[in-house]
Formats: C-alpha cells, structure tokens, sequence
C-alpha cells in the first residue's frame, strides 16, 4: 500500500497536480460553506458556468484565461444583482438567466475559436488537473492564500452577515460590501478550481464538503475545517484514483466527495438516515407537509 501511495509521487506532473488538489479542495470547503449556509448553492453554479466566455475571450487574444475567467465570474455577480434590483424578478430566477446565458455565450465563443485552432473544450468543462503547469500551481497557491486571508480577517463580518444580513445591516456592517466580496472569493475559487474540475463540475467541490461536514458538526467554523479535511481527501483520493485507474481526474474526485457526502447522509449521528432516531410525530409531520402540496 505504501509503494502505491509513493509511486505516482516519482512523476512531476502528479507532484504539481496533488499540490492543487489540496488546495483547491481546501478553499472549496471554506468557501462553499458560506454558500450553504445562505442556501445559495445555485450562485455557485452560476459563477461556474459564467467564467465560460471570459476564458473563451481571454484565449481568443493571447491573455491569461485565469483573468479572463475572473473577470466574467465577477461580471456574472453583477448582472444578477442589478436584475434583482431593477425588476421584479427573484433572485434564483436571475441566476438562472445569467447561468444558462454566460455559458452559452462562452461555448459559442470557444466554437467560433476552433475554426482557427483546435481547443479541447473537455477540458474547460469537466477539468484537466493532470496537465497543470508549474504556473498554474503558482496560481492557485496565490489563489488559495488571498482567498484564506480575507476569510481569516473577515471571519466575524461575515459571519454575521451571513446568518443575519438585517441585523448586520442595522449593527452599521457594509452589507453591500460583505455580499460583493463574497461573490469575488467565489469568482476566485471557481478560477482556481477550473483545472481541477472544470466549469460544469465545480458546483460539487464547493457544495458536497462543507454540506456533508454541517452532517457532522453544529458550528460554522467546526464546518469549515471538517469540510476542508473532507475536500482535501477527497481531492487527493480522486487523484490517485485517476492515475491507477485510468479515469477523468475531474469526475473521479467529484465522485469521491459525494461518496462520502453519501455516507454521512446514512451514518450521521445527529441526522443519519440509518442511525438518527426520530422524535415521535416527526415523520408525521414530514408526512402532513408533504400531503399538503397535493390539496
């Protein structure tokens, strides 16, 4: 066993590719798990999908796609939040919009590119973490350190704004600041993300860690370091899966994580299907709810 963890380490490109996994799966969980407090998993898949045209626009005239990505990510955020503002619709409806419109716009672009130069579009969506270079890695770690230094610094502000955004508001907390630099830690986690999952897929790594440590712990930041743990191995398991495998290094720590997400949901001790004892007239009233939406 301990050769089969050592061997893949004798290969550059599994060493570069392990030192990402670990931090993207890292900054996923802490992340996410603002994400999953807010009940906003649906912002993440759209900052996801939206970095699609900004990393077509950004290959297309020779810059780094991972500005480029950024860019559109944060770009996405306002766009949603100026719908949201200026009409009448919600702000799950403007995700939707903005999600289903970006990604559009970025495979159209990518399309349009390949009729001048091949592109492996597999790669933007569903990640190719094996074929990172040195200078992704520098970028990532950069990534990871500002993204873990504002959470740090920021812990309490956010903290409150994210449970309470009323009461943060009345305490004279800039709400309005909190909520943009939450979306741009977003934005950057899914750019440092994108070698490692790709677009379609990085909706999994921010949600699944943090949401199965919140199975397993009551408190935010007892969420945050679980599901950091949680991300980490599963990054590295897929990875190592990937190479003895043979499989997508993507899908097979996307695969991992909700395994154990699977696990927890079943064996929880607090809210395992299989070991959480209901209280009595809980079920009943599960079962009321749910007679209620057919009356």
């Amino acid at each position: 066993m301990l050769d089969g963890l050592i061997e893949p380490l004798q290969y550059s490109f599994m060493q570069r590719s392990l030192i990402v996994a670990i931090l993207v799966g890292l900054i996923c969980a802490v992340v996410g798990s603002y994400l999953m407090v807010q009940r906003l998993a649906l912002l993440g898949d759209a900052i996801g999908h939206s970095v699609l045209p900004g990393l077509a626009v950004a290959y297309g005239i020779g810059a780094n796609i991972f500005v480029g990505a950024f860019i559109a990510g944060v770009l996405s955020t306002v766009v949603i939040a100026w719908i949201r503002t200026r009409s009448p619709i919600k702000e799950d409806a403007a995700m939707g919009i903005v999600l289903s419109s970006f990604f559009a716009l970025g495979i159209t672009l990518i399309t349009l590119i390949q009729k001048d130069e091949k592109i492996d579009l597999n790669h933007f969506l569903f990640g190719n973490i094996l074929a990172v270079t040195s200078e992704d890695v520098k970028t990532t770690a950069l990534i990871a350190f500002l993204t873990l230094a504002v959470v740090f610094l920021l812990y309490k502000e956010l903290l409150f704004y994210t449970f309470d955004p009323l009461g943060a508001q009345a305490a004279g907390l800039p709400v309005n600041l909190l909520n943009f630099g939450l979306m741009v830690l977003i934005a950057l986690t899914v750019v440092a993300s994108m070698k490692a999952v790709g677009v379609v897929l990085v909706l999994s790594l921010l949600i699944a860690p943090g949401a199965t440590a919140y199975l397993l712990v009551p408190r935010l930041h007892q969420v945050m370091i679980v599901g950091a743990l949680i991300g980490i191995v599963s990054s590295v398991t897929g990875m190592y899966l990937s190479f003895y495998q043979n499989i997508p290094s993507g899908p097979a720590i996307v695969l991992v994580v909700s395994g154990f997400f699977l696990l927890a949901l079943l064996l929880s001790p607090s809210h395992g299907v299989l070991t959480h004892r209901r209280a009595p007239g809980e079920n009943s009233a599960f079962l009321q709810e749910i007679k209620g939406l057919f009356r």
